[in-house]
């Protein structure tokens, strides 16, 4: 229908309407004069009047299955709304002035139909509240008045139900979906087709980790049966029984009136009982379409539901994404786009926000030198991090190979964990080593050593050198004791990992596995589990994810056959150690006399080397003086009384 034919049809339906309360005043007026004709009787149809679609009145009436008797009561309050005049006929007809409004006694005296069926509970006024029921002396004698949402709806004014806004909101349509979402909408279009010719509604659940690409989903298949589409968040549903009895009735209501779907949005990660409750409660109860957007799937014991699992766009389908998005931008070999999808897992919006933001970028830099390919890399690494920020703390990756003091084969075995990250795409998808499985594909890596041997510092190197963001996980907070917890924790920092492949550290590993033990008790079988969860997770992982332990001897063969590479990271020797004290103080550090031949002496870590130089430098400069060997030790004796060790005079002697 277009806008001419749009606006015509209100302009008719609002004459229509005006001459429906026309009669409604000639039938009070003859029932006042007590004559038998009753002008409601020949309201006229719409058709007739030329409307190009039946109006709002006949519309409402369908849709409830009104009688005759009740469409005159809807009808009757609406005048009253429209003509505050027709109060006085009220009055005079049932010998009470003072009752300047419609009553059931009145309606049961003047309107054609009068049926005391139409005023109980289960009848549609009442229950769909198309007319409320103001408190009086009497429940007969007590003023009506038409619901104020369906008032409007016999106007024609497309407006929703106050009582719904700030819960239950209109979704917009999308511009553009991928191919394969594309076919899940139409599957869900034609189930809600083949439910509707049943009469026969099902729940519809989207699941998976896009939840902007379930959203654009539901919303097409919505438009591919010119259906409208709201959605409310799964927070929202009242834990009251009676305000969310009312809360669906109504919802209930305005997907009548509307044509509409909603779409029930499950977001939260844990839900608590009374949550879960709430939600049962809706899926059970609600007789409207319904479409359920959630992480995970979600099982349902008295109502079944028709599961989607969707995934991130395919590949090919974010090359076509970003090549239609970056439009004049893309380089005519879509090298950079190449490089892009096989770094970043992104849905459709979020690429459209990437290439906005930089174009707003290039309009502002436009005079200077900028690597678009660079900018590209860094805008989708800074998209991808929210959902991950909130899981694990983000690691600055400045360190660089100079900054390592190891042997050849530690760094040979560095370097070649940074060439499969590099080179994972080309050789799992482009020479076919992927296969039909993608289990035993992820990058995964074991470091093992004391504190302060250059574990975390490594991690940093291989982010530096990859341009990737680090993030480290305290497997010691992330497991739990309850059984089942754990799990959940891993999944939510893996899937949120994957929309941009960052290195993940999984730190004190130990407190998740130590040798694997026998399965003595229930909490051995789960121990197991949790190891096995983290493993499976990590052979699926797009990205590189590590492991930090101290105690490499404590793992069993088993495990460590499903780690790629193994770092051991030894206590460093005197000659390590010198070169660490070389390289320890930045080029504008002031230094004085230093021996880095006798520092060297000091039996510490790498990672106690530069707590010891940054505290000696802190001395140094409070003093306003170059760091100098006593600095050093003063700040020496700090860090040994921190580790419960006793600096020794054979370490120190002949500093100063």
């Amino acid at each position: 229908m277009n806008m001419t034919l749009n606006n015509d049809w209100y302009t008719a339906n609002y004459e229509y309407l005006l001459g429906a309360i026309s009669l409604v005043r000639k039938t009070l007026e003859h029932a006042l004069a007590d004559q038998e004709y009753q002008p409601l009787k020949d309201i006229p149809v719409s058709i007739n009047m030329g409307m190009s679609a039946p109006s709002a009145l006949e519309q409402l009436c369908t849709i409830f299955n009104l009688t005759e008797f009740e469409r005159n009561v809807l009808l009757l309050c609406a005048a009253m709304e429209c003509d505050s005049s027709l109060g006085s006929l009220c009055g005079q007809i049932v010998g009470n002035i003072q009752a300047s409004y419609p009553t059931m006694i009145l309606a049961m005296r003047i309107l054609p139909g009068a049926n005391w069926n139409a005023w109980t509970v289960d009848a549609p006024l009442r229950h769909w509240q198309l007319i409320q029921i103001d408190g009086g002396m009497t429940h007969t004698q007590s003023p009506l008045r038409i619901d104020e949402r369906i008032f409007h709806y016999l106007l024609g004014l497309k407006t929703q139900d106050e009582r719904l806004k700030g819960i239950i909101s209109p979704l917009s349509p999308v511009n553009y979906l991928v191919p394969s979402h594309t076919k899940i909408a139409q599957q869900v279009a034609a189930i809600w087709t083949e439910a509707q010719e049943r009469d026969n509604l099902p729940v519809v659940q989207l699941y998976g980790e896009d939840t902007s690409s379930m959203q654009a989903i539901a919303t097409a298949a919505s438009s591919i049966l010119e259906l409208q589409i709201f959605t409310m968040s799964a927070m929202l549903i009242p834990k009251d029984i009676n305000e969310l009895n009312n809360l669906l009735l109504l919802w209930e209501r305005e997907a009548n009136l509307t044509n509409s779907v909603l779409l029930l949005n499950i977001e939260i990660d844990e839900l608590h009982v009374n949550e879960q409750n709430a939600i049962t409660q809706v899926l059970d109860r609600i007789n409207s379409l319904l479409i359920i957007l959630s992480r995970e799937k979600i099982g349902q014991k008295r109502r079944p539901l028709i599961c989607f699992e969707v995934n991130y766009p395919k590949r090919i389908e974010q090359s076509a994404l970003w090549e239609v998005s970056l439009g004049e931008l893309a380089d005519s070999d879509n090298e950079s786009i190449d490089i892009l999808v096989n770094q970043f897992n992104l849905n459709a919006p979020t690429i459209d926000t990437v290439c906005t933001e930089i174009r707003g970028k290039l309009a502002k830099e436009e005079k200077q030198n900028i690597s678009l390919q660079n900018l590209l890399w860094d805008t989708c690494r800074a998209q991808a991090r929210p959902r991950l920020d909130e899981l694990a703390q983000q690691i600055p990756a400045n360190a660089t190979w100079d900054d390592l003091v190891f042997t050849k084969v530690q760094k040979q075995i560095l370097q070649s964990i940074a060439s499969h990250v590099r080179q994972r795409i080309q050789v799992y998808e482009k020479w076919g080593f992927a296969g039909s499985s993608r289990r035993g594909l992820g990058i995964s890596a074991l470091f093992s050593g004391v504190s302060g041997t250059g574990k975390t510092t490594s991690a940093e190197v291989l982010a530096n050198e990859l341009r990737l963001d680090l993030y480290r996980i305290d497997l010691s907070a992330v497991a739990s004791k309850y059984i089942g917890e754990t799990e959940k924790n891993l999944r939510r920092i893996f899937d949120a990992a994957e929309a941009g492949a960052a290195i993940l550290l999984f730190d004190e590993a130990d407190a998740l596995f130590g040798k694997r033990s026998d399965v003595k008790d229930a909490r051995d079988r789960y121990a197991n589990m949790e190891v096995s969860y983290l493993l499976q997770r990590m052979e699926e992982y797009q990205g590189l994810a590590i492991l930090t332990t101290n105690l490499k001897d404590s793992i069993d063969t088993a495990f460590m056959r499903r780690i790629r590479f193994f770092v051991k990271f030894d206590f460093p020797d005197a000659h390590q150690r010198k070169e660490i004290w070389q390289r320890v103080f930045p080029k504008n550090t002031p230094i004085e006399k230093l021996d880095y031949t006798k520092l060297a002496r000091l039996n510490v870590a790498g990672g106690n080397i530069r707590n010891i130089a940054l505290n000696a430098a802190f001395i140094a400069a409070d003093t306003q003086e170059p760091v100098m060997m006593k600095h050093i030790k003063q700040s020496a004796q700090i860090e040994y009384m921190k580790l419960g060790m006793m600096l020794t005079d054979a370490e120190t002697q002949g500093w100063v």
